[in-house]
């Protein structure tokens, strides 16, 4: 059963801790997107994330609809199902939910956990992310620490984040903030340690200068040392045994030696969307464009079937996304790294 178990899901984390790499968390909207994601992890033999955001959410439901948790809940089931064709395991999380969006997003996830736990399955989703960055960190905490309590008897990790990724994504914008915002201090990390630890397992999304999207070299500044410094800071003061499972947001476009340098200080989890976006959108932009005169009918005409069929070039979107996620598995480390059948 290839969806990971809430064990195995942590024994995943742990390897990757223990291994120095880190798992791709690619971002999905529909059934060829899925499909391309768990190509691309079977042929690198990488475990490996796949996750909803919100709007992935809505845009899933169908645009008459636009219910972003019932979409994620129908982009779930669907994994669960053909994830049982590949032979590693996967985790499914949801990303960033902002607190104006935890009511209509995150509860209903968890219900539809809680549902599936009391018919004798594993949790719907293995984690989720509280983005908590848009408060003031003691609100931040304050509301991590409720959502982590309920998480933790699902046997759910929860993800969150201390800082703001610059940039915008799903229509959340943080370009206009001060530049230090960007940068998660050691200070906030230690805080972030203590109050969560007590509760439940959580990833942590510390920020490092990181930006969604994809720029031009130079233009984003990342500091991964912040990273090595804030886990020093926990660890000076609880112990080597207190060092955090830390996930990159924003990698999209970023060199190898900064992605490189995340992992050697506790990185286990990539986030990538972007890249993979244009990698999907690509091949059918080309396929297009050689095509033209099939997939319109031009000038009276009646176009060719075989070019216009969803089915062409939608498996070509396909590929292309598993090509490049097949790539990050190799940049973070975790092809020919899978623990399925090992617990």
């Amino acid at each position: 059963m290839p969806i990971a178990t809430p064990a195995q899901y942590r024994a995943m984390l742990d390897a990757a801790q223990k291994g120095g790499y880190a798992y791709p968390a690619i971002n999905v909207t529909s059934l060829p997107t899925i499909n391309g994601a768990l190509r691309a992890f079977s042929e690198a033999k990488s475990d490996g994330i796949i996750q909803v955001s919100t709007g992935g959410g809505e845009f899933a439901s169908g645009t008459s609809v636009k219910d972003a948790a019932f979409g994620a809940i129908v982009l779930a089931e669907a994994c669960h199902l053909l994830a049982e064709k590949h032979g590693v395991l996967i985790a499914l999380h949801t990303d960033h939910c902002h607190p104006a969006k935890v009511d209509s997003f995150l509860k209903p996830l968890l219900e539809a956990s809680r549902k599936r736990i009391a018919e004798g399955k594993g949790p719907l989703f293995q984690s989720h992310m509280f983005d908590g960055s848009v408060v003031e960190l003691k609100d931040n905490l304050e509301i991590s620490k409720a959502l982590l309590k309920e998480c933790a008897e699902l046997g759910i990790i929860l993800e969150v984040e201390a800082g703001c990724v610059g940039g915008e994504e799903d229509g959340h914008d943080t370009s206009g903030l001060p530049i230090e915002k960007l940068y998660t201090t050691p200070e906030d990390m230690v805080e972030v340690y203590e109050a969560l630890k007590p509760i439940g397992r959580f990833l942590f999304a510390a920020t490092f200068g990181n930006v969604h999207g994809t720029y031009k070299p130079g233009a984003v500044k990342l500091k991964p040392s912040i990273l090595r410094d804030g886990q020093k800071a926990v660890m000076d003061k609880h112990g080597p045994g207190a060092e955090m499972d830390l996930v990159f947001h924003g990698g999209s476009g970023t060199s190898e030696n900064d992605l490189r340098e995340t992992l050697d200080y506790g990185v286990v989890k990539m986030n990538i969307d972007t890249d993979t976006q244009y990698a999907f959108t690509r091949p059918i932009a080309e396929h297009m464009f050689r095509h033209f005169d099939g997939v319109l009918k031009i000038d009276g005409e009646i176009g060719d079937k075989k070019i216009y069929d969803p089915r062409v070039y939608l498996k070509k979107g396909e590929e292309g996304l598993c090509k490049r996620l097949y790539q990050a598995c190799l940049d973070l480390r975790s092809d020919g790294k899978t623990i399925f059948g090992k617990v």
